[in-house]
């Protein structure tokens, strides 16, 4: 009868944990879809403009590459510059082009994929060193080359011709709506950083009430937010890049490579809650007395610290408050003052520390600073 109970709690618990990691995927699927609407509207339209430009001024019958070369330069990102579409077009461009004389001199067949591709790779290469150009020239050369009969419209170079206006269309929707490539960084990090206080926060309440359950929870959000987590650090990381080869986009390479190293600290942050979380579900499970009440005030005001965090990396502003209050948080975390007998909480306030230092430093503080703050053990 006991085993079946426990069973059943068993089954409960594992039901529970999915549908906590649904939400948690549902919310992340949620903000990654308003972040793109507008982006992908945007390519579509374009796509749809090319093609009436090819179809209805050019008298292309079946004008497939325009429509395909605005989109891919385009894409649904809104981490767009002008110099990274222009190199997607121009690489479409190039591809169909060289597909298209190889397929009216040479035919087509086994080798003459090879001979297009080997072509449209290296001369890709010759103009200009971004690897976006060379992947999109080689790929549109083989599509070319493999189904010609597919697109073939408009005379010998019809299609070469819907490439280029697919890119013109493509490049005038970048340059006449130019974004700022902070923005979606800085959304990204602001959830990321959240995540990373509601586990703390409901670490805090777990521990304080000695809830098995809480804890467990903490930890399944925990382990279901590593997602977000890669997905700022890849957004911020392209972001400066781009920053980097665009002039316009330089003055923002300051707060973007901020944002790169706060999304790695944030990182570090979240696998040192998730060590911490694994450890406080350990002390509850083994049962025992323990005063969890100061270790729970604890996780709860590096929480609150990193909801400010949060909001001042989703804002752009100075997250200087975040960094006083992780100061405060970390000057308190003298594991023989909060549990001066126990070793097993003090153990939770030794891991608790790393993960302090790691919020402080993505907080802007230096490193070293940061670690000075912990009380000397």
């Amino acid at each position: 009868m006991d085993e079946q109970r426990a069973g059943t709690a068993g089954e409960r618990r594992r039901w529970h944990d999915l549908l906590l990691v649904a939400r948690v995927r549902r919310r992340q699927g949620v903000a990654r879809v308003r972040a793109a609407w507008f982006p992908v509207l945007q390519a579509a339209v374009a796509a749809g403009i090319a093609f009436g430009i090819a179809r209805y001024l050019l008298d292309h019958p079946y004008p497939f590459f325009a429509p395909v070369s605005a989109w891919v330069a385009l894409g649904f990102s809104i981490d767009r510059s002008a110099r990274r579409v222009a190199e997607l077009a121009v690489g479409v461009a190039i591809g169909v082009g060289l597909g298209d004389a190889v397929v009216h001199v040479i035919g087509t067949g086994l080798w003459q994929v090879a001979v297009v591709l080997l072509v449209a790779a290296l001369t890709a290469r010759f103009l200009d060193r971004g690897a976006m150009l060379t992947t999109q020239a080689g790929v549109q050369a083989m599509v070319i080359v493999g189904l010609p009969a597919v697109s073939a419209s408009g005379g010998p170079f019809g299609r070469w011709t819907d490439a280029l206006v697919g890119g013109a269309v493509a490049l005038a929707v970048a340059v006449l709506t130019p974004s700022d490539p902070r923005r979606h960084a800085r959304a990204l990090g602001r959830r990321a950083v959240e995540d990373v206080a509601a586990v703390l926060h409901l670490l805090a309440r777990g521990v304080g009430a000695a809830s098995v359950p809480d804890v467990e929870d903490a930890l399944v959000r925990g382990r279901a937010s590593q997602p977000s987590l890669d997905e700022w650090k890849d957004t911020a990381t392209s972001a400066r890049e781009l920053a980097r080869l665009s002039p316009a986009g330089r003055r923002y390479r300051g707060e973007l490579t901020r944002l790169v190293e706060a999304s790695v600290q944030t990182d570090r942050a979240m696998r040192n809650a998730r060590v911490l979380t694994r450890r406080a579900l350990a002390l509850l499970e083994s049962g025992g007395h323990h005063d969890l009440s100061g270790i729970a005030q604890r996780f709860d005001a590096t929480a609150t610290a990193a909801d400010d965090l949060a909001a001042a990396l989703g804002s752009g502003r100075d997250p200087s408050r975040a960094r006083a209050e992780l100061l405060e948080s970390a000057r308190a975390l003298d594991p023989f003052v909060v549990a001066p007998e126990d070793w097993q909480v003090q153990s939770l306030v030794l891991l608790h520390r790393s993960l302090v230092v790691d919020l402080l430093e993505a907080a802007g503080e230096d490193p070293a600073s940061a670690r000075e703050a912990l009380p000397e053990l």
